[in-house]
C-alpha cells in the first residue's frame, strides 16, 4: 500500500490511519459455542458503552478462540484502505459498520432473554459461522495489509490484531457475526448470497 503520496505525506508528519475488515468463516457443529463467546463481548462492550480497551479485550478473546478453532476455518477474506485524514477514515468505518450490520443475521438484540417462553429447550445448531472484524488504527501493519486468504496470513492476521489491543493503536473495533445467535442458521446458500467475497482456505 505503499505509494508515492503515502511517502509524502510520511515526510510531512502527516499521521497514517488503515481501515480494515476481515471476514473469517468457520463450519462445523464444533464452533456453536464460539457463539457465546461472540454474544458475551457484545454484551461487555454495550455495558461498557463502547469503552475501546473493553472492546479491545473482547476482541482478544475473540481472536484467541478463532486461532483454537483453526481446523475449522473454511474460507476468509480482507480489504481496506489507508488514509491520511481521521475524518475519512472515520467514514470509512461508519461505512464498514453499516455493510457488515446488514448482512445476514448480524445483529444481535441483546435486550430479548436468549429464550422466550414458548421456544424450545433444543435449539438447532448452526454449521455455518461467519465473523467479521472491522479495525482502525494508526500506523503501518504489513501482516494486516496484506491478503489473508491463507492459513498462514490469517494466523498472522489475528496474532497481530491481539498485539495492537496490547499495543494500544486502536481508534476504532468493531465485531459482527452471522448468524448472530443461538438457535439462527446461516445456511450454505445464504452464506453464498450474503458473502460473495470469501475465498476458500
Amino acid at each position: 500500500m505503499s505509494s508515492l503520496r503515502d511517502r509524502f505525506n510520511k515526510f510531512t508528519g502527516k499521521t497514517r490511519f488503515v481501515v480494515s475488515r476481515l471476514f473469517i468463516h468457520l463450519a462445523g457443529a464444533e464452533v456453536a459455542p464460539l457463539l457465546g463467546i461472540l454474544n458475551q463481548a457484545g454484551r461487555n462492550a454495550i455495558e461498557a458503552d463502547g469503552n475501546l480497551e473493553v472492546v479491545g479485550e473482547g476482541l482478544v478473546d475473540i481472536c484467541q478462540n478463532l486461532l483454537q478453532l483453526s481446523t475449522y476455518w473454511q474460507s476468509a477474506a480482507n480489504e481496506g484502505d489507508v488514509f491520511w485524514d481521521e475524518g475519512e477514515a472515520g467514514d470509512y468505518v461508519t461505512e464498514l459498520f453499516t455493510d457488515s450490520a446488514s448482512r445476514y443475521l448480524s445483529e444481535p438484540d441483546y435486550r430479548d432473554p436468549l429464550l422466550g417462553e414458548d421456544e424450545p429447550l433444543s435449539l438447532p445448531v448452526t454449521r455455518n459461522l461467519v465473523v467479521m472484524i472491522t479495525v482502525a488504527f494508526e500506523g503501518e501493519v504489513p501482516e494486516l495489509e496484506t491478503n489473508l486468504a491463507s492459513i498462514e496470513a490469517l494466523e498472522d492476521g489475528l496474532k497481530t490484531l491481539i498485539n495492537l489491543h496490547y499495543q494500544e493503536k486502536y481508534r476504532a473495533v468493531q465485531i459482527h457475526f452471522s448468524p448472530a445467535q443461538l438457535g439462527d442458521e446461516l445456511t450454505n446458500d445464504q452464506l453464498l448470497s450474503n458473502f460473495p467475497e470469501l475465498i476458500p482456505l
